[in-house]
């Protein structure tokens, strides 16, 4: 199920938006108050937000309001803007516009993404709303995500760079909650990732200008190296290429399948 998310800050343009998605039948729309990109907080959008809670209750009512009833409508947040001190304020201006579900990224948009995440500001959120609250922020493993719940008293959590750094942390989540039936892989190794490596950049060279494209794939790479000891190894042969076939070049040595590039 894929839940699409949208960001902006006008009202009507948002609505708009959330009814042109709908149609297109995702599980659900969620809505981005934690982004903290400057060109967007400049704009009045993602986490610039925060600082205003009435305007955050307008656009979740208004993006309520412009889709199905049976569509879920949730909100993602930060702590704050520069600090805190709205935090339980903003999440009840998002219940009070019509979400249905909230996720706390636990850090202000002036921490950006240095750990740590602030997870015991989060049971206060929770007191303050009567709809689920989501836990995020600094889960890289299933230990993080363990101690997560703990502090935080949230069940449910949102996993963001370390799935990217280890697509089958889920797996091993669930599996540790003994949520897996035994059949099931608990773990991702690194031959499991290479066929996606490669779908990765058919779609990087697919969809965008040449001089973006290796760059996305060292992304990748560069976070891959907190799990995997083989994306280390990649990361460095990689880092100095640019050239469109040099990278599928590089991607066929390292055993991904030929629909590379």
């Amino acid at each position: 199920p894929v839940r699409a998310q949208l960001l902006g800050s006008d009202p009507v343009s948002m609505a708009e938006n959330a009814a042109r998605l709908a149609a297109l039948g995702p599980e659900g729309i969620d809505l981005n108050f934690g982004c903290p990109a400057k060109v967007v907080n400049r704009h009045g959008g993602g986490a610039a937000l925060l600082q205003e809670p009435e305007r955050i209750a307008t656009l979740v009512a208004a993006v309520r309001r412009a889709v199905p009833a049976h569509l879920p409508v949730s909100a993602k947040m930060r702590l704050g803007f520069n600090d805190a001190s709205l935090a339980l304020e903003c999440a009840q201006a998002m219940q009070a516009g019509g979400a249905c579900e909230i996720v706390v990224h636990a850090r202000t948009k002036l921490d950006g993404y240095r750990p740590p995440a602030y997870w015991e500001q989060i049971p206060a959120i929770r007191a303050a709303v009567s709809v689920p609250v989501v836990a995020n922020g600094e889960i890289w493993t299933v230990q993080d995500a363990q101690r997560c719940r703990e502090v935080s008293g949230c069940s449910a959590l949102m996993l963001g760079r370390g799935m990217v750094a280890d697509p089958g942390l889920a797996w091993a989540i669930r599996a540790a909650d003994g949520a897996m039936s035994a059949a099931a892989p608990v773990t991702v190794d690194w031959s499991d990732l290479l066929p996606h490596l490669a779908d990765f950049w058919r779609l990087v060279c697919r969809d965008l200008e040449q001089r973006q494209r290796a760059g996305r794939l060292k992304q990748w790479l560069n976070l891959m190296r907190r799990r995997f000891p083989e994306a280390e190894v990649a990361f460095q042969q990689v880092r100095t290429l640019t050239d469109d076939d040099a990278v599928s070049a590089w991607l066929l040595a390292a055993g991904a399948p030929k629909s590379a590039g």
